[in-house]
């Protein structure tokens, strides 16, 4: 029985429409390109890092967002704020809480992220991001982490996330229920393969009080 549930971050919570968009301005290309090319990497199992490639060959992505923080100090850049929050995220999370279930948010996440998060003010025990924990999704180290973080058996915890590759296989060979979000590019392209069939596929958080009750 589900105990606990963790949540990935980005296309899981967050909104990352704003990020791209700011992006594709910094970088000087159409938005539709941009986001077609970040589209193509999740259709073809590349890291959203080869779009960056793509448009400007041989560019140091972590240069790059050091300039960006000297040139726009207080801005988002490439971060998110309360406003990118899903709209299903707050009455999703607290009908969780509600139904007795721990909640926390773990994912693959600089570690502003997490002081973002917490602003936000989210029903949620625990928030953790992978540079925190020096290890990243797919590692198992990241999920041994989790377990260890939502203090329950791996066969305890739901883990909620918009990818196979990253989420749902991994969280699935760790011995965790893997819940396949259709949302974002990577959500949805996921969701046709037959990777899926190893999760449940949900296209709303608030389906989870009912799937998970079970």
């Amino acid at each position: 029985m589900v105990r606990t549930v963790v949540f990935d971050v980005g296309e899981t919570l967050i909104d990352e429409s704003r990020i791209w968009l700011r992006w594709a301005e910094r970088l000087g290309v159409p938005p539709l390109t941009f986001l077609g090319l970040l589209g193509g990497c999740a259709a073809l199992d590349l890291s959203h890092r080869d779009a960056f490639e793509m448009v400007r060959p041989g560019l140091d992505v972590e240069a790059e967002i050091a300039r960006w923080a000297k040139d726009d100090p207080v801005g988002l850049r490439n971060g998110f704020d309360a406003d990118d929050l899903y709209a299903d995220v707050r009455p999703a999370l607290a009908a969780l809480r509600e139904a007795g279930f721990d909640v926390v948010i773990a994912g693959n996440q600089p570690p502003e992220a997490r002081a973002s998060l917490e602003a936000m003010d989210l029903p949620a025990s625990a928030i953790r991001t992978s540079d925190e924990w020096g290890v990243q999704k797919p590692e198992p180290g990241f999920f041994a982490r989790v377990a260890e973080l939502s203090g329950v058996m791996p066969e305890e915890i739901a883990y909620v996330g918009d990818r196979l590759d990253n989420d749902v296989l991994p969280a699935a060979e760790a011995g965790m229920r893997p819940i396949l979000l259709r949302r974002g590019p990577w959500g949805y392209l996921h969701a046709l393969r037959p990777g899926a069939g190893r999760a449940t596929v949900i296209d709303s958080l608030t389906e989870l009080p009912e799937i998970l009750a079970v």
